[in-house]
């Protein structure tokens, strides 16, 4: 494969996380305006909010199933268009029915998506021989951003969901189906070497601490993104305008953070980088559980985007290392906890929050983070430590 194609390749899957991070930040930023449009009910919001993950697992199991077959850039080519037009079907319907088969098919197709441009990171990755995957999620971030900025300016203006989202599906769609063309992956071997046995080649024994600091990864994200504004309004007492604030500070450290993490992978091994984003993320919990005032919070909460930022992007990485025969079914099986995580954190710190204190819940994600520490090593593969006196031998640098 030449240097120019593995660039091309880099560059068009780098779009394709900027435009799903995006998407999904237009879909989550305007809840309380889709829940005003369907008329659904302070009882059944959650039970939307939750088919949406819950779906998203089932599109990741059956994209284990299809990449046996079809390999993964099929998959991200065809579900991020319907992905994007899942969206504009939210905006557009009127009736409840209408969406449900919108979020329906929104959490399928994201969830298919998700592990297939993972698996695609991890493997160019590979053919790179050194940390790139960071940087895709910095993508990721940095359409997070966008889209939230999107939402707002819709909020702002006071224009309806279908007239907020299709000047970005116009923009958006094109652009990722016409970028596509350039999808590579770093083996092109055929779906059919060794599809058979790769499912058993994956031991859930050995995935599982990969799978529980997912999952707690995601515990401190839902945390942040859920409860950052009540926090720092209920409990510290800001304004309702600056307790806007932190959410906006986390995304923009988590892009900074991935934005530089795949040089310190290359320069320190994903081990350290691991560890330090640990202590940083457990540290920065522990500083919003002991706030005295609002601008105290706002700086754990920068500490937690800092921290949490490096270890999911780790964590796809690590899997692929850990499987290289089997990598896709192992990713896909490992995106499932993305979801289990997001589905129990916000929950979970509300329920903890009402019967005990805010406070004392927001120890509860630091000491699940924490938990991390442990399972390190699992991030310690020999052929971990891409880039700087770590480098595979012979591999070119393609940018």
């Amino acid at each position: 494969m030449t240097d120019a194609r593995l660039r091309h390749g880099r560059a068009s899957l780098a779009l394709s996380f900027f435009v799903q991070g995006a998407t999904f930040a237009l879909l989550v930023t305007r809840i309380p305006a889709i829940q005003d449009r369907y008329g659904i009910s302070d009882g059944l919001l959650p039970v939307f909010l939750a088919a949406v993950p819950i779906l998203a697992g089932v599109g990741s199991v059956l994209t284990e199933k299809v990449v046996a077959r079809v390999r993964p850039r099929v998959v991200l080519r065809w579900t991020q268009p319907v992905v994007l037009l899942a969206l504009l079907g939210v905006g557009a319907g009127s009736e409840l029915w209408q969406a449900a088969l919108a979020l329906g098919v929104f959490g399928l197709a994201v969830g298919a998506l998700d592990a297939s441009m993972n698996m695609m990171g991890v493997s160019l990755q590979r053919a790179y021989g050194r940390s790139i995957m960071l940087g895709f999620h910095a993508a990721y971030s940095l359409g997070g951003i966008a889209g939230a900025s999107m939402a707002w300016a819709g909020a702002h203006w006071d224009l309806s969901l279908l007239v907020s989202y299709v000047p970005a599906v116009v923009v958006l769609l094109p652009a990722a189906f016409i970028g596509s063309r350039w999808y590579v992956e770093g083996g092109e071997e055929t779906p059919e070497k060794g599809a058979a046995g790769a499912a058993g080649a994956v031991s859930f024994r050995l995935l599982l601490p990969l799978c529980l600091v997912m999952a707690f990864a995601y515990i401190g994200d839902s945390t942040v993104s859920n409860w950052s504004a009540k926090y720092l309004q209920d409990v510290l007492g800001s304004s309702e305008q600056l307790s806007t604030v932190p959410y906006n500070v986390y995304m923009v450290t988590t892009l900074l953070g991935r934005a530089v993490g795949d040089l310190g992978v290359r320069r320190f091994g994903a081990v350290a980088v691991v560890r330090g984003g640990t202590v940083l993320a457990a540290g920065g919990f522990g500083v919003v559980a002991l706030a005295g005032g609002a601008w105290t919070g706002m700086l754990g909460f920068t500490l937690l985007g800092l921290g949490l930022c490096v270890i999911v992007p780790q964590t796809f990485a690590a899997a692929g290392r850990m499987f290289p025969g089997a990598s896709d079914t192992a990713i896909a099986r490992l995106n499932i906890f993305n979801y289990v995580g997001f589905l129990v954190g916000s929950p979970l710190v509300g329920a903890l929050g009402d019967a005990w204190s805010y406070r004392g819940a927001m120890l509860v994600p630091m000491v699940l983070v924490l938990a991390t520490l442990l399972y390190a090593k699992s991030f310690g593969a020999e052929p971990a430590r891409y880039g700087g006196g770590h480098e595979r031998p012979r591999t070119a640098d393609v940018g």
